[in-house]
């Protein structure tokens, strides 16, 4: 497979899907997971996207998107809710190893995005730190049923977007980047029955003609 030296948002994100058809077809190439892709990048990394989704452990984003060592840098947390250490990590990401895209990584039957419905709906919330969890999600659920979206894919692309959002309205560092074109912020939702991965926000790439549901 040819790979692109220093490539664009566009190119990234298209490096992206492309891994991800392969995935989902069967055809899956498994590239830069050998010996010499080891010995390679054992000096340096140079990731073409920082990956931040959900740690569902059904999410594994070299296997989905059909990439291997040094292509990804991933950040995960449950339901991808958002502290100072994500946001530090993702900046590091774009401005230290220079990932021209990041990709925020929701999934359906998400158990973050179910317990905050749920929590609306009872009043019960976790015990514990999930409780955290459940109460940084629920700000997506309230705006996906304000604006009439109650379908769980309706509140999971909410989730997706609302994260998004939020990444760019609290990191300066990435927002200017997205500003001038040198980054670009997508928002794809994942559907483990098939292994589709279907974008739902976009910052950076309208320009470039990418659709988005």
């Amino acid at each position: 497979m040819s790979e692109i030296q220093t490539p664009t948002p566009r190119d990234a994100f298209e490096l992206l899907l492309a891994g991800n058809q392969r995935f989902v077809s069967g055809t899956s190439e498994h590239p830069n997971q050998d010996a010499a892709r080891r010995a390679e990048t054992a000096p340096s990394q140079q990731p073409f996207a920082v990956l931040f989704g959900c740690s569902d452990s059904r999410l594994a984003a070299e296997i989905i998107f059909d990439r291997g060592l040094g292509d990804l840098f991933v950040v995960r947390t449950a339901g991808h809710v958002m502290g100072p250490e994500v946001l530090g990590s993702i900046e590091f990401g774009v401005e230290v190893l220079g990932c021209p895209l990041v990709v925020i990584l929701g999934h359906d039957s998400c158990g973050a995005v179910g317990a905050a419905c749920a929590a609306l709906e009872d009043g019960m919330t976790p015990a514990g730190y999930v409780r955290d969890v459940v109460e940084r999600v629920t700000p997506s659920v309230l705006a996906a049923r304000a604006a009439g979206r109650v379908e769980p894919e309706e509140v999971l692309a909410e989730h997706v977007r609302h994260t998004a959002d939020l990444l760019l309205d609290r990191s300066r560092v990435l927002a200017d980047k997205v500003a001038v074109g040198r980054t670009a912020v997508v928002g794809l939702r994942y559907r483990l029955a098939d292994g589709t991965a279907e974008l739902v926000a976009s910052h950076g790439l309208q320009a470039a003609g990418i659709a988005v549901s």
